[in-house]
């Protein structure tokens, strides 16, 4: 019997969080390239229009966005109803759970409880309350996929990265539960769980201190937000029977966390 080889995307719903840069951005653009209908979500609403003029100059038959914050119920609440409303009656077919990011490079002793908090309510809770309010409108036995954004972070602790690296095992945690929690639906789950990449997500982390996040990728050729894109829409392209659980993914120059190959400056 001969398969089907990919999963089209053209004219299918797309949410994805996070999408004012980074991954979320890249991948809005990358989807946009195949035909998807856009629903764009972030703080920051002023980039997200950016995002949205790009898309639609990239193919996107639609490219709608709205403020969303995953650390608050009645924002996700709100965006998912701004979602209903523009889809009408279609069904939604892939969730990117992209919103997410660390908060300092404190050890346990010095931590504070804001940053740990913002680090729980953005990778942990945000991904389940995302999903819970957008399971609904998930397809059912039509090749949607719930795509989680991850981190090596999840896989392998570090000094000063207590927080982060729990609330990236939780995210796989979900991932894998939820994995189970669907089986029959035909709703595809997985976790694209990336190493170095160079992003706005160092930059945030250490505050806004330019020179310490351009430290972090200094010698070597980390990963780019367009490598994570074009990771994701393979996964969301496969299709419908076959599901991706988990992507590790680092740059040739990170062998695991912490050990990595820098290049003496010229």
């Amino acid at each position: 019997m001969k398969r089907q080889t990919r999963f089209s995307l053209n004219n299918k719903w797309v949410l994805i969080t996070g999408a004012s840069s980074g991954f979320g951005a890249a991948a809005a653009e990358a989807f946009a390239a195949t035909g998807a209908k856009l629903l764009l979500g972030a703080r920051r609403v002023d980039r997200l229009e950016k995002v949205a003029q790009t898309t639609l100059k990239a193919g996107a038959k639609a490219a709608l966005f709205h403020s969303l914050d995953v650390a608050e119920t009645a924002s996700v609440n709100a965006f998912m109803q701004f979602a209903r409303a523009k889809m009408k009656q279609a069904a939604l077919h892939i969730l990117i759970n992209n919103a997410g990011g660390a908060h300092g490079l404190d050890t346990v002793a010095a931590g504070r409880d804001e940053d740990w908090e913002a680090m729980i309510q953005s990778n942990v809770l945000g991904v389940l309350r995302l999903t819970r309010a957008a399971l609904p409108l998930l397809a059912r036995d039509d090749g949607a996929s719930i795509i989680n954004i991850g981190s090596v972070a999840g896989r392998t602790a570090y000094a000063g990265g207590s927080v982060y690296c729990a609330a990236k095992a939780g995210e796989l945690q979900i991932t894998r539960a939820l994995r189970q929690e669907l089986l029959g639906t035909g709703i595809r789950v997985g976790t694209i769980d990336p190493g170095l990449a160079e992003t706005e997500f160092s930059l945030v982390r250490f505050k806004g201190d330019q020179q310490k996040a351009d430290g972090v990728y200094e010698g070597l050729n980390p990963l780019t937000a367009a490598d994570i894109a074009e990771t994701i829409l393979w996964v969301a392209s496969r299709p419908p029977h076959v599901n991706i659980d988990e992507i590790l993914i680092k740059p040739t120059d990170q062998a695991d966390v912490g050990k990595v190959f820098r290049r003496p400056r010229k």
